[in-house]
């Protein structure tokens, strides 16, 4: 098979399995955006993927959703699906149609001043961390009523949802409780968009709610493995 037909029929899998996973929850699945997550995968097998039927692309950094872009245009909507410095603020602004990861009010800000210079509102999510992770960034489940309060009484910045990236699990079931708790926080704030599951839970975020479903391997095979870091010994002997 070609890449291009590697690609289209993983794609129609993963559909059909957003479609099953809709029904067993009495939705619709034409009301789920799959965002095709394109994070180290080449521009190619981006465009391949557009051609093969995607219709959003997911990036996790600026810089490479920017090379791509030059490359490929705006076929389709991309969004910023990764952590969001906030010297990158400018560039995110021009270069995504929409940040799910509004993830600490400083951004929220930096993105509200970018955006009002260039007279624009930035469509956004705010990110939660739904298991009050160290290691994550987000708001805390308790912030995120301070926080859409504060973001507000922004002009340049609308909020459509909320985002998250829970725990990894071993079972994608073990997910689901914090795909209800990311759900029920929406819920409570009349918020319409949920991003929630990736290609290892995907179907059990689509069973409870979500919206927007980032799914990468799934869809463009596993990623590269990262090389191995060169021992400070060999880089001294230019072996860099």
């Amino acid at each position: 098979m070609s890449d291009l037909e590697i690609i289209r029929s993983n794609l129609a899998a993963v559909r059909e399995r957003i479609a099953n996973a809709a029904q067993r929850a009495g939705r619709r699945a034409e009301d789920i955006l799959l965002i095709g997550v394109s994070k180290t995968v080449t521009a190619e097998r981006v465009r391949l993927g557009v051609e093969a039927g995607l219709t959003a692309l997911g990036e996790n950094r600026v810089q490479e959703a920017r090379d791509k872009i030059k490359i490929l245009g705006r076929p389709v909507p991309w969004h910023l699906i990764g952590h969001l410095q906030s010297n990158k603020v400018r560039d995110a602004i021009e270069l995504f149609d929409l940040i799910h990861s509004v993830d600490r009010l400083e951004l929220a800000r930096e993105l509200e001043r970018r955006a009002g210079d260039r007279g624009r509102v930035v469509d956004v999510l705010l990110e939660v961390n739904v298991a009050d992770e160290p290691s994550k960034s987000g708001f805390a489940r308790d912030a995120v009523a301070p926080a859409l309060e504060a973001v507000g009484g922004m002009t340049h910045l609308r909020v459509r949802g909320l985002m998250a990236i829970p725990p990894i699990v071993e079972h994608a079931e073990d997910s689901r409780k914090w795909f209800q708790t990311l759900r029920g926080l929406a819920e409570r704030h009349g918020l319409p968009e949920l991003s929630m599951g990736m290609s290892a839970d995907f179907e059990v975020a689509v069973e409870e709610g979500a919206t927007m479903v980032r799914v990468g391997t799934a869809i463009f095979g596993a990623r590269p493995a990262r090389p191995a870091p060169v021992p400070s010994s060999a880089r001294q002997k230019g072996d860099a």
